[in-house]
């Protein structure tokens, strides 16, 4: 199964993240959902989440990570030198999000809010789950 990563939909911050994600993927191994879709939803019951969860969730080879350890885990697996930034996974989990957190609280007041999901362009709109 591929790894799926469940995301904001509205948050401005997060599409832009997606988009890098997919950028960053050229094989094309992520597939992702918006936390507020059905689907996302569904993800969030089978995995245990609460259906309020504020952070991004991946799910790999049948387990989940959230906040930092989720965008490491991602982080891991693109193109390039972001591999590299895997290596932040010694820092401590709390300290690592503990600026996690920082960015999450204020990324509608950053980054700015859409009033519902962006449609993909149809080159990509396979790679996300319905």
């Amino acid at each position: 199964m591929n790894p799926i990563v469940l995301f904001d939909g509205v948050c401005n911050f997060c599409d832009a993240s997606v988009q890098f994600i997919i950028k960053n993927d050229p094989k094309g191994k992520f597939r992702f959902a918006p936390l507020q879709s059905d689907i996302g939803q569904k993800l969030l019951k089978q995995y245990h989440f609460f259906s309020h969860v504020d952070s991004i969730v991946l799910i790999e080879e049948d387990k989940t990570y959230c906040k930092s350890d989720a965008a490491l885990r991602i982080c891991r697996h693109l193109k390039g030198l972001w591999k590299l930034t895997y290596i932040l996974i010694i820092i401590p989990a709390p300290a690592r999000n503990f600026v996690y957190d920082v960015l999450a609280r204020n990324r509608y007041k950053w980054f700015g809010k859409k009033d519902s999901c962006v449609l993909p362009s149809s080159d990509v709109r396979r790679r996300f789950l319905s």
